[in-house]
């Protein structure tokens, strides 16, 4: 009798029938169409470009640009290389994204709370804000500031002076400069302590909670850190720190720091633009957090502050965090648009004025889009770290 016990493959014939030989051969052939593609571009691009006397290569970066930049943080002239002018441009975006975040940040929330405030007339206002500003295109938002609030401003002579010697005119907004002495490092180091330190006491906070139920004060304990050690750290150096306060000459400040208007107009328009969908994005976090909630809170003896902030605030962040991640990456991308108004970000300086004097117009954009992908990229990460220390865990 046959022995029924030994199973006998079957003949699967050409090697095409197996599903995993034949996943793997599609998936060569697709690269391979891919790479073909790429390369035809890369060919054509590269000969028409030939063709056309436009460099192909990087040459251009460490030639001498040649132009002014009216706002730099760094430092820069008219010798400087392309590649300095690209990076005056990165950092100059760079101050707009991170301070652009955080002012939107400001005041999304606070008008997202606003909305559901129980006086009427607050209610109603932020009710207005949200739906005037987001339906008015950001070009024009960012003109409007620029042309119709700040270029009215008095002339120097004229300006309007604001306390702590700050100077506000047609010409920007005029503060004292800080000059940083012997042991200025020091007092920099512990700010830097002092954010790192109060960060780490938050943590350290949160879980303490969520084990023990007893709060610690945690707003006390960052300010003292981040206020309190660097000003101790100043007045113990005596003073390494001081202010070169502007003083009118003839027609112009002398001393001080100049804010140039393209700068506050730009921050003020993508600030009040995104911080209206941010207001939203509260507002719809808030509510998905169910009121027994609030009863809850209310029944312990907290008052309503206390509860917005302990018990709807921390639940509603789940909600919150995502869509905020996007209006964080539309404030970054948007600041662009500066190029209308005439501040140097990098789209103006290095896909502007470097293009036009070079001709490199794809090596130019392809280092502009992969800077803001970047950008985008980092942004994205920090958000999805912050998002999983709040995100909903299963038991």
């Amino acid at each position: 009798m046959a022995n029924t016990s030994t199973l006998v493959k079957p003949d699967r014939g050409s090697i095409l029938n197996d599903p995993k030989a034949r996943s793997l051969f599609y998936q060569v052939v697709l690269a391979a169409v891919v790479i073909a593609v790429f390369y035809g571009a890369y060919s054509n691009t590269s000969r028409h470009m030939a063709d056309a006397h436009i460099p192909t290569g990087f040459s251009f970066w460490n030639a001498v640009a040649g132009f002014d930049i009216n706002q730099t943080l760094i430092p820069y002239t008219q010798l400087s290389t392309y590649g300095r002018a690209f990076w005056v441009g990165l950092v100059n975006t760079l101050l707009v994204a991170v301070l652009g975040i955080v002012l939107t940040t400001i005041i999304g929330f606070t008008v997202g709370v606003a909305r559901l405030s129980p006086n009427w007339i607050v209610a109603k206002v932020a009710m207005v804000y949200v739906e005037v500003i987001r339906n008015i295109p950001l070009l024009l938002q960012l003109l409007f500031w620029y042309n119709a609030v700040l270029k009215p401003l008095p002339a120097p002579k004229q300006s309007i002076q604001i306390p702590g010697g700050i100077f506000l005119n047609n010409r920007g907004i005029i503060v004292p400069d800080p000059q940083f002495g012997a042991g200025s490092g020091w007092v920099g180091l512990a700010l830097l302590f002092g954010i790192v330190a109060s960060f780490g006491f938050y943590g350290w906070a949160s879980v303490r909670q969520k084990k023990t139920g007893q709060q610690a004060p945690v707003l006390l304990v960052a300010a003292a850190l981040i206020i309190g050690l660097p000003l101790l750290v100043f007045f113990l150096l005596g003073s390494p720190i001081t202010f070169e306060a502007p003083v009118l000459k003839g027609f112009n400040f002398r001393g001080g720091r100049q804010i140039f208007p393209e700068l506050a107009a730009l921050l003020l328009g993508l600030s009040v633009y995104t911080a209206s969908f941010i207001a939203e994005i509260v507002r719809a976090g808030i509510q998905s957090v169910g009121r027994g909630q609030s009863e809850a809170a209310h029944a312990l003896g907290l008052n309503a502050r206390q509860t917005l902030r302990l018990v709807v605030i921390p639940q509603a962040m789940r909600v919150i965090i995502p869509p905020l991640t996007s209006q964080y990456l539309n404030l970054t991308k948007n600041s662009s648009l500066a190029v209308f108004i005439g501040y140097p970000d990098l789209v103006a300086v290095f896909a502007g004025t470097v293009l036009n004097q070079t001709g490199a117009a794809v090596q130019v954009m392809a280092i502009t889009m992969a800077v803001y992908l970047v950008i985008s990229l980092v942004t994205s990460f920090a958000m999805n770290l912050f998002n999983k220390r709040n995100a909903l865990v299963e038991r």
